[in-house]
């Protein structure tokens, strides 16, 4: 993706706000949707007017596509109510066929549309390096150049969230929207674009188009937790960044237990940034009076890797488990390969055909979701091997626990939550590492050649950071954590309201700390967000 002259860290974006804000609410209330359709291409024309075109063609497409699948769905309605005396069952039958062909004509020809534009912007340079690999081994001389599209801002966001709603149409779960530029919002939608979350229609549509009058409550809740999405991105996610680099940077200096460190920064950084920018978005939404799904619950108190995954980044799981994880496992091929497992391995073996052909299909998708390379194909797959090997496993587990009993003691709860985080972070270094060998061969490292000592000999100091900032670091986690413990009993936003002055007391905290202890200026670059390049 090229380089984005308003991110959410840049001084432009902050003023940017300001204006929407004030404008927003002084505007008359029925102009506020339109103000925002304004605002989000006016946000997207920083990244480059022409990589607009790309996202206008998708809204086109689904918009007149939806319009075409409601269409036919009512000229059904209609022609069975007004023939319902004249035709037989069958005719009955065969018109419903027909008129569902049609409908599945036209949703897959614009899904193909839409896709077939991120695949190509995404994956191109992918295929043709493979291509090449391949060629090699025949014409050592012979390759394919090189295409280096530039991959627009959101694409996989607002691509998803299309077609999401496209399906949804097509399943009749609701009517599509007439208004083309109140559509044109929902998909294109500002705070959303950089890194989610994939909202629904028939969620987002609820509060994004509707009236809304300034709201003291909102307004607080909404600047307060944009504060703490810019502590966790400003004050621990780019100081953090500046350690995980130097680390990944010399694979020859820093082996062992440097590799395992920077797991476990890369673990908090990709944290504290990607929930960070998620707390940015949901803000700025609830300050303007909308609505948006969480996107995160406590992912590291998860106590297996399927909690994890249900706990982080839940839009992009719940998308997948129900438009990709029910369709496959439903479909005919697999059915018929279910009942051919049935037929000739047993019942055991062709029930969990469904489960683990879809499980393996959806991970390796999520995999490639995340970056056009190897390295994501590898860590989608190794997810979903941990995945069926612990759902194999579980009636070992109900063993254990039945004859221990155990499972609900504190400390088996800590060793869970603990086995999870790490198991995690030995899969994230497939984000870090270029290529899936040397991913392996680092990994290697910390179990041939840990060196403790090394790190606790100055090796701390290697790593571009002072004392300062791991004390920083130290203290920020630590209330990051504390943050996280509270939430276990409900929302700390609703109970530091119920004090005013205490309220006011943590955002001028939050915002002081941004300010003083904010990882920019001299030395330090504000890092676009992680997940803005997926």
């Amino acid at each position: 993706m090229n380089g984005v002259s308003m991110q959410f860290t840049s001084y432009s974006f902050l003023l940017f706000l300001l204006v929407l804000f004030a404008v927003y609410y002084l505007i008359p209330k029925r102009f506020q949707w339109m103000l925002l359709l304004v605002a989000s291409y006016v946000f997207y024309s920083f990244v480059g007017i022409k990589y607009g075109i790309y996202m206008l063609a998708t809204t086109v497409s689904t918009f007149f596509t939806g319009r075409k699948l409601n269409s036919l769905s009512s000229k059904q309605a209609e022609y069975l109510a007004s023939n319902k005396d004249a035709l037989s069952k069958e005719e009955i039958k065969e018109y419903r066929q027909r008129i569902k062909s049609i409908r599945k004509r036209w949703i897959l020809l614009c899904l193909l549309f839409s896709f077939g534009i991120l695949a190509v912007l995404k994956y191109t340079d992918f295929g043709i390096s493979n291509i090449n690999s391949v060629a090699k081994i025949f014409n050592p001389e012979w390759s394919l150049p090189v295409k280096n599209f530039i991959i627009p801002l959101g694409i996989s966001f607002y691509t998803f969230q299309s077609a999401g709603y496209l399906i949804d149409i097509y399943r009749e779960k609701y009517k599509y929207e007439s208004n083309f530029l109140k559509f044109a919002l929902f998909i294109s939608y500002f705070p959303q674009l950089v890194q989610g979350p994939i909202s629904r229609f028939d969620d987002l549509k609820k509060t994004l188009f509707e009236e809304h009058s300034l709201d003291r409550e909102n307004i607080s809740f909404g600047f307060q937790r944009i504060l703490w999405g810019y502590f966790k991105k400003l004050v621990i996610a780019d100081r953090l960044y500046v350690a995980v680099k130097t680390i990944i940077g010399d694979t020859q200096e820093f082996t062992g237990v440097f590799v395992l460190l920077g797991m476990l920064f890369y673990a908090i950084e990709l944290y504290a940034d990607f929930s960070g920018g998620i707390d940015i978005t949901l803000g700025i939404s609830q300050a303007l009076g909308i609505r948006q799904a969480e996107n995160f619950n406590r992912p590291f108190f998860s106590k297996s890797i399927a909690e994890y995954w249900r706990r982080w980044h839940i839009t992009l799981g719940t998308w997948f488990k129900d438009y990709m994880y029910y369709p496959v496992s439903l479909s005919k091929p697999v059915t018929r390969l279910s009942k051919f497992c049935k037929d000739k391995f047993g019942k055991p073996v062709g029930k969990r055909v469904p489960v683990y052909v879809s499980t393996l299909l959806i991970w390796f998708t999520t995999g490639l979701w995340h970056g056009a390379s190897w390295n994501f194909v590898v860590w989608g797959l190794l997810n979903a091997v941990v995945i069926v090997v612990s759902h194999e496993l579980s009636p070992l587990y109900e063993r254990f626990h039945g004859r221990y009993h155990i499972s609900h003691t504190f400390i088996f709860r800590l060793f869970q939550v603990v086995r999870t985080f790490w198991l995690m972070c030995f899969l994230r270094t497939l984000d870090c590492y270029p290529g899936v060998g040397k991913t392996f061969r680092m990994v290697g490292t910390v179990f041939t050649n840990l060196n403790i000592r090394e790190l606790l000999q100055g090796g701390f100091m290697k790593l571009g950071l002072t004392v300062p900032d791991y004390i920083v670091i130290i203290a920020a986690v630590g209330l990051l954590l504390a943050v996280s413990l509270a939430q276990r009993t409900g929302s700390i936003r609703e109970k530091i309201a119920k004090k005013p002055f205490v309220s006011y007391c943590v955002n001028f905290a939050l915002f002081l700390s941004i300010i003083v202890f904010g990882a920019y200026g001299v030395g330090y670059d504000a890092a676009q967000f992680i997940y803005s390049r997926f």
